[in-house]
């Protein structure tokens, strides 16, 4: 990069100064992880905007490693987030007022500047699909006390038994090591994320129309989406985000139970797709597209095909929750007399990503396989919305 514009990045984007961090920790910021060197003191050249910042502290020989540890921040341009490395409770800790107003200006003077690691801005557009609909306002309502998201603060989660090999493997680590009894059962809270009921319950109804909605959460989704999130669908897949991000990179149980929620929520619906909500379908389909895109990369240093550098061996499974949720998805779309053509270009971009990525099989000749005549008295009919129309991409 020419010296002249680093300089100027150097000075417009966010820095965080992580102090005293001990050798060998794993320190994370987006979708970017490194092991902690002898000279680091942070991270330059941070973007302004939201970002998940994630360390796991490691044994003196660096061959152990503790729960993940992670926060949200909101970083405004050339602001300097201070961090100091607490040595007794092996977490990062906020500094007075005082001390980091003298850290401050130390960076602004480019006193640290070689002991920060620049922010990879090639990797910059994977967390931006990943967190676009992610404001200060979201994370200030969901991040819990404290802000900081761990799976070692949630072991109290009794009623969320784990079934997968994901969840297990998750809840395990609040069992091994010597991290795991570092933090007080007392203090240990969860984010505020939103209730989403698994049944929907309503008094005054017969129990045939209860089943009805039941099999269909259109009404429970519209009722989620006025009284939690005050009809904002933005708001809605702004958790979604928050929750995929704090389960992905920050390895949180709760988040996870959280993140498949709302997705079951969504794709429990029949008629909210084609009716009320396909704009809000057309969105969080995209999002999972990539969220998922990202997630099942596959590990270039593993030779095991099909194996994701990022997602344990549950999610290649065709009996996994999502196969399940997707294959109904896909079908509804088949048989969908009308149908918006946003909507249809992310369904089949997302039923190719599972197929190609975890080679999962769904129904052959369906509407998202693009394989209708144009005589076929059975296709859907594809409406175009002008709103969103230009968001399609190519195929």
């Amino acid at each position: 990069m020419d010296p002249e514009m680093a300089l100027g990045l150097v000075k417009q984007g966010s820095t965080l100064l992580l102090l005293d961090v001990p050798q060998y920790t794993l320190v994370g910021i987006d979708t970017q992880m490194s092991s902690v060197g002898p000279a680091f003191k942070g991270i330059k050249m941070i973007p302004p905007g939201p970002h998940f910042v994630y360390y796991s502290a490691s044994t003196r020989d660096g061959k152990e490693f503790s729960p993940i540890i992670g926060f949200f921040i909101d970083a405004a341009p050339s602001e300097v987030i201070v961090r100091k490395w607490d040595q007794q409770e092996e977490r990062l800790v906020k500094v007075s007022e005082e001390e980091e107003e003298r850290y401050c200006v130390a960076v602004r003077n480019m006193e640290f500047d070689r002991h920060l690691g620049p922010y990879n801005l090639n990797q910059y557009g994977d967390w931006k699909r990943l967190s676009n609909y992610i404001t200060k306002s979201i994370i200030e309502q969901i991040e819990p006390i404290g802000g900081e998201i761990t799976v070692a603060s949630e072991s109290m989660m009794g009623k969320n038994t784990p079934k997968t090999t994901m969840e297990k493997a998750l809840d395990e680590q609040l069992k091994v090591g010597k991290f795991s009894t570092s933090v007080d059962n007392s203090e240990k809270r969860g984010c505020y994320y939103t209730s989403i009921p698994r049944v929907f319950k309503q008094r005054g109804i017969d129990g045939q129309e209860l089943t009805s909605l039941n099999l269909d959460k259109t009404q429970l989704l519209e009722s989620i989406l006025i009284k939690e999130y005050g009809g904002s669908e933005d708001l809605f897949i702004g958790e979604l985000q928050f929750a995929f991000i704090a389960f992905l990179m920050g390895q949180s149980l709760e988040a996870f139970l959280q993140w498949k929620s709302l997705v079951s929520l969504l794709f429990g619906c029949t008629k909210a797709p084609f009716d009320t909500r396909s704009q809000l379908f057309t969105k969080v389909i995209r999002v999972i597209f990539y969220q998922l895109k990202y997630g099942l990369r596959k590990d270039p240093t593993n030779t095991n095909a099909g194996e994701s550098a990022l997602l344990d061996d549950s999610w290649f499974s065709a009996d996994s929750f999502l196969h399940h949720l997707f294959k109904d998805f896909f079908w509804l779309v088949q048989e969908a007399s009308v149908i918006d053509g946003d909507l249809l270009t992310w369904t089949r971009k997302l039923k190719e990503l599972l197929e190609h990525n975890l080679g999962w099989e769904f129904q052959q000749n369906c509407a998202v396989d693009g394989m209708y005549l144009e005589d076929d008295e059975y296709a859907p009919v594809v409406e175009m919305l002008d709103d969103h129309s230009s968001e399609a991409p190519a195929i």
